[in-house]
C-alpha cells in the first residue's frame, strides 16, 4: 500500500514539474544553436546575447508567479544530419520554447521535431523563407532572403553601377543557395547579368572560383556562404588581387571576417540586422553592457573571438530572448502550446529595432542595415540603411 502511495505522489510530482516543461519556479529557454562546424563561431556569438540578457533579466513573471528563467544550450553542428539529434535533446529536458537557429538548413532540418512536440521555436538569424513556410509553430525576428537579396542587388547596382556579377554559393546550402538566387532573380529584374557556381561540401580551395569571377568579368561577387568558407574565399581574393566588391549576407557580419580582411585590400560589404552608433537609449544600454561582459567573462570573449566587437547576431540573440519572455507572460503558462498561441500577438520594441510577426510568424521588417569592413583597422564602418525599390 504504502508502494501504492509512493507511486501515485511520484506521478502527481512530476505531472506537476512537467506543467509547460520545468521543474517548480524555473522556466526553461532551449537554445538551439551551432558552437561547432562551419557556422560554429556565428552560432556562439548569437548564444551570447541570450546569455547576456539571461544574465541581466534572470527571471520571468507567469501568471502572477515568478520564474527563473534557465537556458538549456544545445550544439547543433552546423549539421542537418545532427539537428534532430540536438533538437531531441531539447525536448527530452522539457523546454517551453525555442530560440535559434543559426543557419537555416538546421532550423528546417529541427522543425518537425519541435512541431512533434508542440514546442515553438523563436528563429534568431535563419533567413530561408522555408523555415516558416507551412506551419504554425516556427516564428523569426530576423528579414527573410528575398529582402535580402534584392537589397544586395540594389546595392550593386546603385552603388558600384555593377552590369554582372558572380556568384558563388555552397552545393546543397538551403542558405546560400537560396539567398544566391533571390540576388540573381532581383539583379536580372534591374538589368543585370549573373554567372552562378556552387563548390562541394568540404571544399577549401577556392582559387578557381575566385578566378572565375575575374575572368568573367564581374563587377562584383556575391558569396553569402559559411564564415569558414568565406575566410577561405578572402584569402585567395587578396591573392588574386580581386579589385570588385565582395558581397554577403548577415552570415559575414562576424569577427572573423573582420580578421581575415584586415590588411588586405579586398573590399567587403554585408547586409546586417544591427549596427552600433545609435543614439537611442536602449541600443546604447546595450552596447555598453554587453561590451562590459565580454571584457569581465574570459569565456565570453573567446567565443565572441578574442575581442569586444558586437555582431548583430548578437544583438539579434539578445532580441530573441526578450521576445520569448513577452511570450511566456502573454500565455500566462509555461505549456508550449499555450506561448505557440500567444506569440503572433506579441510587440516588442528591441535593440534591432521593432519586432511583430505577420500571419506566417516572420518578422515584420523593411529595412538592412550595410556595413564595410575598415581593412586598415579590421573594423566595421557603416554605409547605409538601405531599402528595396
Amino acid at each position: 500500500m504504502k508502494k501504492l502511495l509512493f507511486v501515485a505522489a511520484m506521478a502527481a510530482a512530476m505531472v506537476l514539474s512537467g506543467c509547460g516543461g520545468s521543474g517548480s519556479g524555473v522556466v526553461k529557454i532551449g537554445v538551439y544553436e551551432p558552437a561547432s562546424g562551419d557556422n560554429g563561431a556565428g552560432g556562439k556569438q548569437e548564444t551570447l546575447g541570450i546569455q547576456y540578457a539571461n544574465q541581466i533579466t534572470p527571471t520571468v513573471t507567469i501568471g502572477g508567479k515568478e520564474y527563473k528563467v534557465q537556458l538549456e544550450i544545445v550544439d547543433n553542428e552546423s549539421s542537418n544530419d545532427k539537428a534532430v539529434t540536438a533538437a531531441s535533446e531539447l525536448v527530452s529536458k522539457n523546454v517551453s520554447v525555442v530560440l535559434g537557429s543559426y543557419g537555416s538548413g538546421v532550423s528546417i532540418a529541427a522543425s518537425d521535431t519541435f512541431a512533434s512536440a508542440d514546442i515553438p521555436a523563436i528563429g534568431v538569424t535563419c533567413t530561408n523563407p522555408q523555415v516558416t513556410l507551412g506551419n504554425d509553430h516556427y516564428f523569426r525576428i530576423c528579414f527573410l532572403d528575398p529582402f535580402q537579396g534584392a537589397v544586395h542587388a540594389n546595392l550593386a547596382k546603385d552603388k558600384f553601377n555593377a552590369k554582372k556579377a558572380y556568384a558563388l554559393a555552397k552545393l546543397g546550402d538551403d542558405y546560400s543557395v537560396g539567398l544566391c538566387n533571390y540576388f540573381i532573380d532581383a539583379f536580372k529584374k534591374l538589368g543585370g547579368e549573373v554567372v552562378f557556381e556552387t563548390f562541394p561540401d568540404g571544399t577549401s580551395d577556392f582559387a578557381a572560383y575566385v578566378a572565375n569571377a575575374k575572368n568573367n568579368g564581374a563587377d562584383v561577387v556575391f558569396a553569402p556562404v559559411s564564415i569558414e568558407a568565406a575566410a577561405l574565399i578572402i584569402e585567395q581574393a587578396n591573392t588574386q588581387g580581386l579589385s570588385v566588391p565582395l558581397l554577403a549576407g548577415d552570415t559575414w557580419d562576424s569577427n572573423v571576417i573582420l580578421s581575415a580582411a584586415k590588411g588586405t585590400n579586398v573590399q567587403i560589404y554585408v547586409t546586417t540586422f544591427f549596427v552600433e552608433g545609435s543614439s537611442e537609449p536602449q541600443v546604447v544600454e546595450f552596447v555598453d553592457g554587453f561590451k562590459k561582459y565580454i571584457n569581465t567573462n574570459a569565456t565570453a570573449k573567446t567565443n565572441n573571438g578574442g575581442n569586444d566587437e558586437i555582431a548583430a547576431v548578437s544583438a539579434m540573440g539578445y532580441d530573441a530572448y526578450y521576445v520569448a519572455l513577452e511570450a511566456l507572460q502573454q500565455a500566462g503558462s509555461r505549456k508550449g502550446s499555450d506561448i505557440k498561441k500567444a506569440l503572433p500577438t506579441v510587440s516588442y520594441e528591441g535593440v534591432s529595432g521593432s519586432i511583430s510577426f505577420d500571419v506566417n510568424g516572420d518578422a515584420v521588417r523593411d529595412v538592412a542595415y550595410i556595413k564595410q569592413v575598415d581593412n586598415a583597422t579590421g573594423k566595421w564602418i557603416f554605409v547605409a540603411q538601405q531599402t528595396v525599390k
